[in-house]
C-alpha cells in the first residue's frame, strides 16, 4: 500500500457566534495516499472549504475544531505547538490556496517584497526582496511563468495569472500535499485551462506529491484528480474512484448531483439538467438520520432516525441503507 500522507478521523468543525451552534462538518473521516489526487465537490455550504480549514489547521471567524484527530505524515496538526506548525509542516509538508486566494496578495508590496516576507514567516530568516527574486525565480521558471511578474504589484497581474503566481508561491518549497480551495472560480474559461495545466504540470514534475482539490465544477475535477469525495450537510455520502463515481454513481444525492450539473460525457449530452428539489438541512438542528432523507426519493424508514454506516462496495466507500 502506498504511504499515507493525510489522514483525517472523525474531525468535527463548527462555527458558534450568536446564531447557534452550526455543525459545519460533523465526523469525516478519510485518508489521502501518496501520489493521489482527491477532488471534493457538493453543493454550497456543504462544509467543504470548512473541510479544508479544519485540516489544514487554519483559523477563521467563529469556527472552533471540536475534535477527531488530522495528522500530515505522521504530524496531529491540532495538537502540536503552533512553533513547530509553522515551522515544520506548513509550506514544507503542507500549503494551502484558500478560495478567496486573488485576494491574498498585499496590493501594496511588490511580489518579490510578498515572498521575502513568507520566506522570513516560515524560516525566520530576514531576506531582502533582491535575495527572494533570486531564491524564487528557478522556480518560477520550471512553472512556465516569466520571472518578470516577480518584480510587478498585484493589480499589475490578470486574475489568472495572479492565481497562478500564488499557486507558484504556494509550492516553493515542495509541499508534500497542496489543498487548493475552487482554484478556477472567478476566472475565464481561458484563465482556467492555463490554472488547471500548471496544477497537473507541478503534480507531474513531482514538486507536489499529492492534491486534494474543491470546487462545484465537476468538469474540473475529472482533469485534476483520480479520486471524488462527496459532501452534503456536514457529511461525506459517497468516496471512489473518479470515472466510478461520475459514470455509475450510487448515493441517491450523487445521482442526483450530477444531473444537477452539465453532463461530462458525450453520450449524455441531450439529457436535461434536473435541479434537485428542497433544500439542504439547518445544521443548526440537523436530522438525527441520514441528513439527505428529506430530499431522497428512495428514502426508507430506517434512514429517518439512524444515520447509515460506512459500506463498502467494491472499491467504493457510501453511506446509505440502500447497500446495507
Amino acid at each position: 500500500m502506498s504511504e499515507t500522507i493525510l489522514r483525517a478521523l472523525d474531525v468535527k468543525g463548527y462555527y458558534k457566534g450568536v446564531f447557534g451552534i452550526i455543525k459545519a462538518v460533523d465526523g469525516v473521516t478519510i485518508s489521502l495516499r501518496k501520489e493521489e489526487r482527491l477532488g471534493i465537490a457538493g453543493e454550497s455550504g456543504c462544509g467543504k472549504s470548512t473541510f479544508a480549514k479544519i485540516i489544514t489547521a487554519t483559523r477563521a471567524p467563529h469556527l472552533f475544531y471540536e475534535g477527531g484527530k488530522v495528522e500530515i505524515e505522521g504530524y496531529d496538526i491540532w495538537r502540536i505547538p503552533a512553533e513547530k506548525l509553522r515551522k515544520e509542516v506548513r509550506c514544507k509538508l503542507l500549503s494551502y490556496i484558500p478560495q478567496a486566494s486573488l485576494s491574498c496578495l498585499n496590493p501594496t508590496l511588490r511580489i518579490k517584497e510578498f515572498i521575502a516576507d513568507m520566506l522570513e514567516e516560515r524560516t525566520g530568516h530576514k531576506y531582502s526582496s533582491e535575495e527572494a527574486r533570486e531564491m524564487v525565480a528557478d522556480h518560477f521558471e520550471r512553472l512556465n511563468l516569466d520571472e518578470r511578474v516577480i518584480d510587478l504589484y498585484p493589480h499589475e497581474l490578470s486574475g489568472g495569472m495572479k492565481q497562478r503566481v500564488i499557486i507558484a508561491i504556494s509550492t516553493y518549497a515542495n509541499p508534500s500535499l497542496l489543498i487548493a480551495d475552487e482554484p478556477t472560480s472567478s476566472l475565464d474559461v481561458s484563465s482556467q485551462r492555463r490554472v488547471i495545466e500548471m496544477l497537473l504540470d507541478i503534480y507531474r514534475k513531482r514538486i507536489i506529491k499529492s492534491l486534494i482539490c474543491i470546487g462545484h465544477d465537476l468538469s474540473v475535477l475529472r482533469q485534476l484528480c483520480d479520486r471524488l469525495a462527496i459532501m452534503y450537510a456536514g457529511k461525506l455520502v459517497e468516496v471512489g474512484e473518479m470515472d466510478d463515481m461520475v459514470n455509475e454513481p450510487l448515493h441517491p444525492y450523487t445521482k442526483m448531483l450530477l444531473k444537477s450539473l452539465l453532463p461530462l460525457e458525450r453520450r449524455i449530452k441531450y439529457e436535461k439538467i434536473k435541479s434537485i428539489p428542497g433544500r439542504p438541512p439547518d445544521l443548526r438542528n440537523p436530522p438525527l438520520g441520514c441528513r439527505f432523507y428529506p430530499r431522497c426519493p428512495k428514502r426508507m424508514e430506517i434512514c429517518r432516525d439512524t444515520y447509515p454506516p460506512l459500506i463498502k462496495v467494491d472499491d467504493r466507500h457510501v453511506w446509505c441503507w440502500l447497500y446495507s
